[in-house]
């Protein structure tokens, strides 16, 4: 079933039409928007409108992986390469070729892994963890990423010259507070799917009241939070409350909650606690690029112990929330010196 681009605004518009004409021209292209917007939803109707279609789609979320099991999925390796590679195995790289290959979420990738890309995008070849052979591929590189990857290139977290080479065309979504008009349009569509898929005798359909006022919530997690919404009204009623429970709750741009956080959470660095008690600092202490430093550097490490103990030490997921790299994260815990509470243990999946 081809996907449907839903929505009546400029900008869906212009992505549709924008959709039509390079689809066949098999040139890279960057999806970007906010998380829930519906990247994958506009790189999967690329695909099905390319003479590609029926050829292979393969899928790698580059924030998912550590950035070790990240290149060896995407390139492949070796029997032997390493320890427990007791079989070759083929790369995303190599299963794509001749089809699609979508990189979601490419601004968080590694930079030494950004490299090898830009090698493959390139000169259309790579070679897989523990070989000297290199491998042809001819995959039609598609990615997406909710990053402001010019920012990411000015901050150095992003490779110019890979972005230029990924980005000859770029499609924004934007967010859906931005096209309001679309709300009812996307409502109306769910609401017929998810009919269509569930038994209708058991749904409880929202009245037009409930409608309007769905229409009129600013949706911070854009459509993944309006689909989430609207399973939860049509299996179990009560439209109203939902909605009020979704304006009360504070929420990220992914639509979820933040976790509470005490007035008493980070502490004052030492240096610099008396001053709000009248205590005269020593004048050597006073410099403002070093007090500006110390002060981030320990609310830096402070902001991380608490995600980390969120997370019960789950650095993937801490990665994710603290919006870094996998690789900065170990970085950064090893500069910091933090530890876990209790006997070390293995968390990073």
């Amino acid at each position: 079933m081809e996907p449907v681009i839903i929505g009546v605004s400029q900008n869906i518009e212009r992505i549709r039409k924008l959709v039509e004409r390079v689809a066949d021209t098999r040139m890279n292209i960057i999806v970007c928007g906010e998380t829930g917007v519906g990247k994958e939803l506009v790189v999967q109707s690329l695909y099905m409108k390319s003479d590609r279609v029926g050829k292979p789609f393969v899928k790698v979320n580059c924030a998912a992986l550590p950035d070790t099991l990240l290149e060896s999925e995407m390139f492949g390796y070796e029997k032997g390469a390493f320890t427990g590679a007791d079989r070759r195995k083929r790369g995303k790289f190599e299963q794509a070729s001749d089809g699609v290959l979508f990189l979601d979420e490419i601004g968080d990738m590694d930079l030494y892994l950004q490299s090898k890309l830009l090698h493959v995008l390139q000169d259309g070849d790579f070679s897989p963890l523990g070989s000297e052979k290199s491998v042809r591929t001819n995959a039609w590189v598609i990615c997406a990423t909710n990053h402001d990857l010019d920012q990411d290139v000015k901050n150095e977290k992003f490779r110019q010259d890979l972005y230029y080479r990924l980005s000859p065309i770029v499609i924004k979504v934007e967010p859906l507070r931005k096209r309001p008009e679309d709300i009812p349009h996307l409502i109306d569509y769910y609401i017929k799917e998810y009919a269509s898929q569930l038994d209708n005798k058991k749904l409880k359909l929202p009245r037009a009241q409930t409608i309007s006022r769905l229409s009129e919530y600013h949706w911070p997690g854009n459509v993944r939070e309006l689909q989430n919404a609207l399973q939860r009204i049509l299996l179990l009623g009560d439209g109203d409350d939902i909605i009020d429970e979704l304006i009360r709750t504070p929420r990220h741009q992914d639509g979820t909650a933040p976790a509470p956080i005490s007035e008493h959470t980070f502490s004052i660095p030492s240096d610099l606690s008396g001053i709000d008690r009248g205590d005269p600092p020593p004048l050597s202490s006073l410099v403002l690029k070093d007090v500006k430093k110390r002060a981030a550097d320990r609310v830096e490490r402070e902001v991380i112990r608490f995600v980390l103990e969120k997370t019960e030490w789950n650095r993937s997921k801490a990665s994710r929330i603290l919006d870094l790299s996998y690789k900065t994260l170990l970085c950064k815990i090893q500069d910091l010196n933090l530890q876990p509470p209790s006997k070390p243990a293995d968390h990073n999946s």
